[in-house]
């Protein structure tokens, strides 16, 4: 279950981590021989009694048939590539781009501050506060504290305070911020010599941070005394702000921006195809070094204990290394299984892309079609992604109750969501739908559904109220 969850990027890693352990198990090459297809199942009672074995004669009743073969030509069933996994081209070298870190950039805008050591320990730990995307939420005395008890270094809060202020100049704008309200004025500081919108803009923040933040823009018109032009070009100055400063630099959440897909389907004039991502498919195999050792054994006329000794451990690798590869098989397998029932089951959708195709689907149907338990498929839902024409989906997307319509017939809860979100998409944005008004569009396209149920699935889809989806 461990292994089955593994994403696809960290497979490899994985599969690294065996074959440094385990040095009966590498990877295949091509032109190598397999090893042989007849071994017995790794899991006997024969199999474990030799480990288990406390007589002087424990070595004297090793079998170890099942561990040599003379097939060497032969292609064992523990090779797990087959003509469905395109080869791996060995020699292609993957560029590899090299980022400087947020916090990096950081300490070296901090090396042109001309600071004694004891100033630098002070900085350098106020920017090893900061979260990655840009805030610093660490309170100034638990700053100290950490000066104090880490660094030996006795600093007051009004000399953190200072350092604070200064580093806030550094680049990207907005940085070490203690709250968006801040964040937001800091760039806007930096825009002071813009003109007049700058200057307004800042004193809505400062004054009305929290009628801004609501919108309730009529507030701060007459606060401000702004005529609906320079509301508008205040509006337009803040919106162009970066809440998170430090979102976008370095390898800030690197590992959430890429997704490697498992499976990728493609439509074939109309025939779905279904293949597994390479990388899930491995060309492992048993160590011929290892066979060879046991072979060598086995034509040896004088077996001490030490040689048997080696045997023993050689043979508990093997094991190792064939329920490792069993193991990355099973995975497949499981994957293959349930990517293709899900393909098969909203097959309309992966040959249109239309969200309102994809049928009522819940995690039973599948286990039911694949005879695996609800769990894995569970696993499985939430920890993949397939590549289609249409874009890469987790495969939890394709999972959704059921809705019923005027007719009696039943929907998918993501076609109703699909339509809710494009009936928000075409309002009118100076006058946004209501939940009520939204519930009445749906009922009269024949979809029984409560206003509750609606403004439930707004905010699955993370879209505001209305109030918050005003535009002027």
């Amino acid at each position: 279950m461990k292994l089955l969850q593994v994403p696809t990027a960290n497979l490899e890693e994985r599969i690294k981590e065996e074959l440094e352990e385990n040095p009966a198990l590498e990877v295949s090459e091509e032109g190598h021989d397999e090893f042989d297809s007849e071994m017995k199942d790794e899991f006997s009672s024969d199999g474990e009694d030799d480990y288990e074995e406390s007589s002087t004669d424990e070595y004297d009743n090793i079998d170890l048939s099942d561990y040599v073969s003379e097939g060497d030509d032969e292609v064992g069933d523990y090779k797990l590539r087959d003509d469905n996994y395109p080869e791996l081209d060995e020699g292609k070298v993957i560029p590899i781009k090299v980022e400087t870190s947020f916090h990096e950039v950081l300490i070296n805008q901090l090396g042109m501050m001309e600071l004694d050591e004891r100033t630098q320990k002070i900085a350098e730990q106020i920017v090893g506060s900061i979260d990655d995307d840009g805030y610093l939420r660490r309170e100034i005395t638990s700053i100290a504290d950490d000066l104090a008890f880490r660094q030996n270094v006795l600093a007051s809060e009004h000399e953190i305070e200072g350092l604070i202020k200064r580093i806030q100049q550094f680049d990207p704008p907005g940085i070490c911020a203690r709250d968006l309200k801040e964040c937001l004025i800091l760039q806007l500081q930096r825009k002071l010599r813009e003109g007049k919108e700058v200057e307004l803009a800042m004193q809505v923040l400062e004054k009305y941070f929290d009628e801004f933040t609501k919108k309730h823009y009529e507030k701060i018109q007459r606060g401000l005394s702004l005529t609906d032009e320079q509301l508008k070009a205040v509006i337009n100055q803040i919106i162009k702000l970066n809440p998170k400063p430090g979102g976008n630099m370095g390898e800030v959440n690197k590992a959430e921006s890429y997704v490697v897909p498992d499976f990728f389907i493609y439509n074939n004039n109309g025939v779905l195809e279904l293949t597994l991502n390479s990388k899930n498919a491995p060309d492992l195999r048993i160590s011929e070094g290892y066979r060879d050792l046991i072979k060598d054994f086995e034509k040896g006329t004088k077996k001490d204990k030490r040689q048997k000794e080696a045997v023993l451990f050689i043979k508990q690798k093997i094991d190792s290394a064939k329920w490792f590869i069993d193991m990355i098989k099973q995975r497949q397998q499981t994957l293959i299984s349930t990517m293709s029932s899900i393909m098969n089951y909203q097959q309309e959708f992966f040959l249109t892309g239309d969200e309102t195709t994809l049928k009522p689907m819940i995690l039973k149907d599948i286990a039911e079609m694949t005879g695996l338990d609800i769990s894995t498929v569970s696993r499985v839902a939430n920890s993949k992604f397939v590549q289609t024409e249409f874009g890469t989906y987790r495969l939890k997307f394709f999972f959704s109750e059921s809705l019923s319509t005027d007719s009696g017939e039943e929907v998918s809860t993501r076609e109703v969501k699909k339509i809710l979100s494009n009936l928000i998409e075409a309002e009118d944005k100076r006058k946004p739908l209501s939940d009520e008004q939204l519930t009445d569009l749906l009922q009269e396209k024949g979809y029984n559904i409560a206003r509750r149920t609606v403004a439930k699935y707004r905010e699955q889809l993370n879209l505001p109220v209305a109030r918050l989806r005003k535009q002027l």
